[in-house]
C-alpha cells in the first residue's frame, strides 16, 4: 500500500484536531505516516494520539533548531522524505504555516499544489483533490499532473475517526538551515484569548453578526458561550464594524469552523459567511429578518430578536447544567 505523508501541526506538544482530520483523509489514499518536526521530545508526547488515528508510521524529525526558524525546517524534512519514500502523497493543514509549507514544498520537489481541499480521493498515485469553491456554490475535483501531490486541507473539511495504526517511530534527520536564506523566529508570545476553547478546535461555537449593533453589546453572545462551553466567533460584518477582534472572524476570508454545534445570533447569513461554517454538523440560527439567508442551511432557526432569544437561551443552559 502506498505512504502518504501528513505533517502533523502541534504547538509544544498539543495536538491540532486538524491532524487526525488529515490521518483519517491519508488513510483513503493509502497508509498514513505522520511526519512529527520539533524539539527533542515532541514525538513522544504525540505518539499515542497520531496510533489512535491511523498512523502506522511516525517519522521523527527532532532538532533544537526545528521550531527556530518559520517553516524552513518542515519543508526540508518533508522534501527530503518525498525523495527518499516517494510518497503517493503529502496533506498539510491549509493553515497560514501549512499553506506557505505547501507551496515551497510544491516548488522545491517540482510537483503540483492542490490547496483547500475538504477531501482527497483516490488510491497509489491516482489522488484527487475534493474543492469547495465560490463560497461553497460549487464543489470540484482536481489532481496534479506533475510530481507528488501536495495537498492542503481545509481544517474542519473532513470528519476524522479513530482508527487504530502502528505508529512505528523512524528518525529522519532535520537538515541543516542556512540561516541566510530562511527567517529565525527572534520571540514569540501568544495571542491572549482567555479560558474559551480555540476557536478551529472548539465543540460549539456561538457567533455574532451586525445584528449585535455594537462591541459593547457583543457580551450577550460572550455570556451564551460562556454557559455552552464555547468559543465566540464573529461574521465579517461584525468584525469590519469594530464589534469584535478580526482574529476571531469566521467565513471565507476568516477561519473555517465546524464544531458539532454552531449558534449565530444575528447573521444574516452572507455566502462568504456561510462557507467558513457550513459543514457544522448542528447549526442554530437567530435573527429577526425570516427572509435571512442563514435560515437556508439552519436545523433550527428563531424568528426573533437575538435579544431576548439569547439570554433565554443562556439561562436555560445554565439550568441544565447546573
Amino acid at each position: 500500500m502506498s505512504e502518504v505523508l501528513v505533517l502533523v501541526d502541534h504547538i509544544d506538544g498539543e495536538i491540532k484536531k486538524v491532524t487526525f482530520e488529515l490521518l483519517t483523509a491519508a488513510r483513503s489514499l493509502g497508509e498514513p505516516s505522520a511526519v512529527v518536526v520539533g524539539t527533542s521530545g515532541t514525538a513522544a508526547k504525540l505518539k499515542e494520539s497520531l496510533a489512535a488515528y491511523g498512523a502506522e508510521k511516525v517519522y521523527v524529525a527532532e532538532s533544537d533548531d526545528a521550531t527556530g526558524y518559520l517553516v524552513t525546517p518542515k519543508v526540508d524534512v518533508l522534501a527530503a522524505l518525498v525523495a527518499s519514500k516517494s510518497p503517493a502523497a503529502v496533506l498539510v493543514a491549509a493553515s497560514a504555516d501549512g499553506k506557505e509549507v505547501a507551496g515551497r514544498l510544491a516548488a522545491r520537489t517540482g510537483s503540483g499544489l492542490l490547496v483547500d481541499a475538504i477531501g482527497v480521493e483516490g488510491s497509489g498515485s491516482d489522488v484527487t483533490a475534493v474543492q469547495s469553491i465560490f463560497g461553497g456554490a460549487f464543489t470540484v475535483k482536481s489532481k496534479t499532473t506533475v510530481g507528488t501531490p501536495i495537498v492542503s486541507v481545509r481544517p474542519g473539511g473532513v470528519e476524522s475517526s479513530e482508527s487504530a495504526g502502528a505508529a512505528a517511530e523512524e528518525v529522519v534527520e532535520v537538515p541543516a538551515t542556512d540561516a541566510a536564506k530562511a527567517t529565525k523566529i527572534t520571540g514569540a508570545e501568544p495571542i491572549v484569548g482567555g479560558d474559551r476553547p480555540e476557536l478551529t478546535e472548539a465543540s460549539i461555537v456561538v457567533s455574532g453578526g451586525r445584528g449585535v449593533g455594537s462591541a459593547e453589546k457583543f457580551d450577550v453572545v460572550e455570556k451564551l458561550a460562556d454557559a455552552f462551553g464555547a468559543a465566540v466567533g464573529a461574521s465579517r460584518a461584525a468584525v469590519d464594524s469594530g464589534y469584535y477582534p478580526a482574529q476571531f472572524q469566521v467565513g471565507q476570508t476568516g477561519k473555517t469552523v465546524s464544531p458539532q454545534l454552531y449558534v449565530a445570533l444575528g447573521i444574516s447569513g452572507a455566502i462568504q459567511h456561510r462557507a467558513g461554517m457550513q459543514t457544522s454538523k448542528t447549526i442554530v440560527a437567530v435573527n429577526k429578518d425570516a427572509e435571512a439567508p442563514i435560515f437556508e442551511i439552519a436545523d433550527y432557526g428563531i424568528v426573533g430578536d437575538l435579544f431576548a432569544v439569547a439570554p433565554q437561551l443562556t439561562d436555560e443552559v445554565g439550568k441544565r447544567k447546573g
